[in-house]
């Protein structure tokens, strides 16, 4: 057997001839996961942590912790403003999740969410110089709680994250939400934007909102049209998707234009089941914006549709040919879907899309949110904001695509990826600079400053972790689970044709 390169990038041509593109885009996926597997077993997971402060005798530990750490409680207890500088605080982001809505896994339990938040803290550190920390939390009410939270006994009540994340803000520097269920993560978030005064990100609905109208901005302008002239379909009507609708109609989509389905049709005035439900205001507000003629059909309502931004169900076949092909010419075609997407890139071409894009690396054009948060919390840090407004998100989505239009966009290549490391230092910038404008930060700084210090703090990330594996203490997985997850991916395959 042909060895498997640590870099991962010839896994396709190890699969066997005779396998179809469907099969070799699905074996990718069992590799990728059995792989996950193996290693993260081989790490115990992804994350560890590392003094940041010198240790140069046995003294020091009376200047990092007592008697000499007894001025830092005490200066911060004059005044909380200083735990920015005299503690990490200034640096760190809570990434919480109650695990009710991960990927495309739906609830996994309070701690079945940690691969995923541990993932998210490791791209926070390595690609935007921000420290992390997962926290999966239980928000399931227990008996003795019922009454009190006047919720049944084994439902979850976001009420909890709202209480739990509000306990934690004195300890950090904003809030990443993760993975929370629909429609509980409205809730949470825009209560605990109004209520925090440091930033609470929900970067399911608002990071994806961030990177799809990048691609979007530029996939548009390869396509020689204007956002106010596309007819605009989403499919899926989560927290992602109505997210991406309210920032594209924000950023100059007609809402007369858009039509979004959810698995029970279009959203629209006429739809009484949403309506009634306040829980989902937030779609509700789409229904009345957009679709004035009520269509119902997703069929309908691709027909000479211009762009397609898909986060439902995951695929293949959840879009079909026939339905891309029933679009306009020229068409933008997202199928976001985790892990598998809703068609597969290859059949979406197929049927005639001229820009695809998907939520995975492995396919070109990745709209993933990782190119998009790293930079704009670093920005939101560096000033110290006491949030992040829609203004602050649009202006990321901008300043994504016009990095990567200078860098040079092609219809497989609309947005950079997380390889680009210099994106993230632009963004933080960029963002910084709209959180002064908008008065919601506690510290001025130059476009120049900010850009130098996300610079050297990602350059440090990067440079700290690269010597711990050139000195093996990360070592590197050895050469069998490369081998055992191609031979897992081969056999699932077969297994399927039999």
């Amino acid at each position: 057997m042909k060895s498997i390169n640590k870099e991962l990038n010839s896994i396709t041509e190890l699969f066997p001839s005779d396998f179809t593109d469907d099969e070799k885009a699905l074996a990718k996926t069992h590799f990728l996961k059995k792989l996950s597997i193996l290693t993260h077993s081989f790490y115990g997971g992804k994350l560890q942590t590392v003094p940041k402060c010198g240790l140069y005798g046995f003294n020091w530990f009376n200047v990092w912790y007592t008697p000499g750490v007894s001025a830092i409680s005490t200066s911060i207890r004059d005044d909380n403003e200083t735990s920015f500088a005299l503690s990490n605080k200034g640096n760190l982001v809570a990434v919480v999740s109650n695990s009710t809505r991960v990927l495309g896994d739906g609830d996994c339990t309070p701690p079945g969410g940690l691969g995923v938040m541990e993932g998210k803290c490791m791209l926070m550190k390595y690609l935007g110089g921000v420290d992390a920390y997962p926290l999966c939390i239980d928000s399931i009410v227990r008996v003795d709680e019922e009454e009190k939270r006047g919720v049944k006994a084994g439902k979850h009540d976001p009420d909890k994250i709202i209480d739990f994340v509000r306990m934690l803000e004195p300890s950090v520097g904003a809030v990443n939400l993760e993975d929370i269920q629909q429609p509980d993560c409205f809730k949470v978030l825009d209560t605990l934007r109004e209520v925090c005064e440091i930033p609470v990100w929900h970067d399911d609905a608002q990071g994806a909102a961030c990177i799809t109208l990048a691609g979007l901005l530029n996939a548009i302008k390869l396509a020689g049209k204007k956002m106010e002239d596309c007819k605009i379909v989403l499919l899926g009507a989560g927290a992602s998707n109505t997210t991406i609708a309210r920032l594209i109609l924000a950023d100059g989509g007609k809402p007369e234009n858009m039509i979004i389905c959810d698995s029970r049709g279009g959203l629209h005035s006429g739809r009484k089941d949403i309506e009634e439900d306040k829980r989902y205001y937030r779609k509700w507000e789409l229904c009345l914006q957009t679709n004035p003629k009520k269509i119902d059909s997703f069929d309908e309502a691709m027909k000479g549709a211009d762009v397609l931004i898909a986060l439902s169900t995951p695929g293949p076949n959840t879009v079909t040919k026939e339905q891309v092909a029933s679009m306009n010419e020229k068409a933008i075609v997202f199928t976001c879907a985790n892990p598998i997407p809703e068609i597969w890139p290859h059949e979406a071409k197929a049927a005639g899309a001229f820009i695809v894009g998907t939520g995975r690396g492995d396919f070109p054009n990745q709209i993933n949110n990782s190119v998009c948060f790293p930079g704009i919390l670093k920005g939101a840090l560096l000033v110290r904001a006491k949030k992040i407004s829609d203004g602050m998100a649009i202006r990321c989505s901008h300043s994504i695509a016009d990095y990567s239009e200078k860098k040079g966009i092609s219809p497989d290549n609309i947005v950079v990826t997380m390889q680009d490391e210099d994106v993230f230092a632009v963004e933080a910038a960029d963002v910084a600079m709209q959180a002064i404008k908008e008065g919601l930060a506690r510290v001025n700084m130059t476009w120049e400053e900010a850009y130098e210090r996300a610079k050297k703090d990602i350059q440090e990330s990067r440079s700290l972790t690269n010597m711990l594996m050139e000195k093996d203490y990360i070592k590197e997985p050895p050469q069998e689970f490369y081998e055992k997850a191609l031979e897992y991916a081969v056999e699932q395959i077969k297994k399927n044709r039999k």
